[in-house]
């Protein structure tokens, strides 16, 4: 299983599409006992939360966020977690809109520096 998530920053490597969460948004992760939970903000997004579960390196959570446009949506994402060569963090997302159309893949990977 890879390190624990608790306390890591994490971003997006690619951005998506307008309204969601891009390359400016940060993800700060937090795990005790099986669980997970992380706020995030940034680009487009003014704030969000997810919370859910690991087992391994599989994450299993929802989230809901609050754009800057005053919209709200949430949806459910299942992530494997691994290590890059240099040892940081990486989630291999695949997710989809509960309040909307729409789901996909994506990328978080931890940064190492403050954005």
């Amino acid at each position: 299983m890879a390190r624990s998530l608790d306390g890591l920053v994490l971003a997006p490597v690619a951005d998506q599409a307008p309204g969601q969460v891009g390359t400016r948004t940060r993800f700060r992760y937090h795990e005790r006992d099986g669980r997970i939970w992380a706020d995030y903000e940034g680009g487009d997004v003014v704030r969000g939360h997810l919370v859910g579960t690991r087992a391994g390196d599989r994450l299993d959570f929802r989230y809901v966020q609050l754009r800057t446009d005053g919209s709200t949506s949430s949806g459910h994402c299942v992530s494997v977690v691994s290590e890059r060569p240099d040892g940081r963090v990486r989630l291999d997302e695949t997710w989809a809109w509960e309040s909307q159309e729409g789901s996909g893949t994506s990328v978080v990977e931890e940064i190492t520096a403050p954005a």
